[in-house]
């Protein structure tokens, strides 16, 4: 199989370091051309699910302005300029929830979107978490830590209590990679 070809790009919406807008043309593998093709760029960003040092699995009640009532999700941010996955990972986990862990293990990178774009997901589950700090969260939602066992949380997951689609990829991802432990 072949790629589709970017033959030029324009932008029509330049918003914030947040949210930019392109126009694409692009040539398709059997020689067709689509001449306007939306695109759209967003920072990359990361999702943590943390289990601390005695099991308990950490996650947030919250409420998120695209996400209709309240969901649980995971620790989640943005990467800075030029930050490296793994530290921004860190570095959302300690910010938002006091807590560092021992092992961390990446549980991949995914498109958000395969056919607009919309940044890359970055995963992951931190082991044997344990709260160093109080928590210095910026975010704009409401959110109440909590620690739910592993019946709970996978009671939640299969209730369709985690609403974005990233979320409950990192809660499915870091159940199966568990699960491969036992």
């Amino acid at each position: 199989m072949q790629p589709w070809r970017t033959l030029s790009r324009r932008v029509i919406l330049d918003h914030s370091e947040y949210l930019t807008v392109e126009d694409h043309t692009v040539e398709l593998p059997d020689g067709r051309v689509i001449p306007e093709w939306p695109w759209v760029i967003t920072p990359d960003y990361i999702n943590v699910l943390a289990v601390t040092e005695h099991g308990a699995f950490l996650c947030f009640r919250q409420t998120k302005y695209g996400v209709d009532g309240t969901s649980l999700a995971p620790v989640g941010g943005y990467l800075e300029p030029g930050e490296d996955p793994l530290a921004a990972a860190q570095r959302e986990l300690l910010e938002e929830t006091g807590y560092d862990a021992l092992e961390w293990v990446n549980l991949g990178h995914y498109a958000v979107d395969g056919n607009r774009g919309v940044g890359t997901a970055h995963l992951y589950l931190a082991l044997g978490a344990r709260r160093v700090t109080e928590a210095h969260a910026d975010d704009l939602e409401e959110q109440d830590l909590l620690h739910l066992s592993q019946s709970e949380i996978e009671a939640a997951m299969a209730a369709g209590e985690f609403k974005s689609l990233p979320w409950v990829a990192a809660v499915a991802l870091s159940l199966l990679y568990l699960q491969g432990k036992d």
